[in-house]
């Protein structure tokens, strides 16, 4: 909760920090100083700083996130019908790097003196210094333009009632998405992986007569899972907020290209609700990633316990 009060303030004092104001979005060039002095009463950013936050404060603590000041329609209507490509994307580019950093993460350091253990490495080191953008531009002019297997950009109009074209449509989105995201993670499950081979229970493991797979199954995957959950959780949260360079690329409905079009325009509610929304689910991700490293590690469990009391 504490969490959340922060970002709020936070948020707020950025947004205001801004140069210009959010009347502008109302008002046309050439406007006059009444009509300009109307606008700011609108949006109320003729208001002194604190009155502007107590509003804010009051609207959030109802999770009312006003109307947007261009098309006066309700914020969170709007961010429920943009969620519902940005979450699938996310999501789905998650679950893909996810299946494919851990086995090739792993494999890279248990054959790491084969050829293709090299080859993992490099290529993971390559996928990280190759921009977002450039892949999804690549993958656009191969699988799009050339071969025409899947569309360049968009989304259906009818959205998820229409599933073969709106999962068509992110078919690039989420390739892109996961290229990079798993070249990220195959380094960090390849540094815990070498700390778990180079761990005492392991080597007492194999002392006591278990096989090198069987160690690494029921003794080191599990140790090392800990912190590589963490590492899964910050790369959910940043892959979340990151979107806007993908689905700028594609042309994709979302949060990100929401929160765009809100700060071109300066239209604070939406760029408020879309920030604030973000936070959320980026506070819930973390929380999720810790709930499940006590579940896995008793001894973050009984240091939680100890601390209580």
């Amino acid at each position: 909760m504490l969490s959340v009060v922060i970002a709020a303030v936070i948020l707020f004092v950025l947004l205001r920090l801004l140069p210009g104001d959010p009347a502008n979005a109302l008002v046309s060039v050439g406007a006059d100083a009444a009509q300009i002095e109307a606008a700011r009463k609108q949006v109320g950013s003729d208001l002194p700083l604190y009155e502007q936050f107590l509003r804010f404060a009051g609207s959030l603590a109802r999770f009312d996130l006003g109307n947007s000041f261009v098309s006066s329609a309700p914020v969170l209507d709007e961010i429920g019908k943009r969620l519902i490509v940005t979450v699938p994307l996310t999501l789905m580019a998650f679950v893909f790097s996810v299946a494919i950093s851990v086995p090739l993460g792993i494999l890279s350091v248990v054959r790491q003196n084969r050829w293709y253990g090299a080859l993992i490495s490099v290529v993971s080191q390559l996928g990280i210094a190759v921009p977002v953008f450039w892949i999804g531009i690549l993958l656009v002019t191969v699988f799009a333009v050339n071969l025409r297997l899947f569309p360049s950009g968009g989304f259906p109009s009818r959205g998820w009632q229409a599933p073969g074209a709106a999962f068509q449509a992110l078919v690039l989105p989420v390739v892109t998405i996961t290229v990079v995201m798993s070249a990220s993670l195959i380094r960090y499950v390849r540094s815990a992986t070498q700390d778990v081979l180079g761990s005492d229970y392991l080597r007492t493991a194999r002392a006591l007569g278990a096989t090198f797979s069987h160690a690494l199954i029921r003794h080191g995957i599990r140790n090392g899972a800990v912190p590589v959950i963490s590492v899964l959780g910050i790369e959910l949260a940043s892959t979340l907020l990151g979107a806007v360079v993908v689905e700028r690329v594609f042309a994709l409905p979302g949060l990100g290209s929401m929160l765009l079009l809100g700060i071109e325009q300066r239209d604070y509610p939406n760029v408020q609700g879309v920030l604030f929304v973000s936070t959320l689910l980026v506070l819930l991700v973390g929380f999720a990633a810790d709930l499940i490293q006590r579940s896995i590690d008793p001894r973050l469990r009984s240091r939680g316990v100890g601390g209580g009391a």
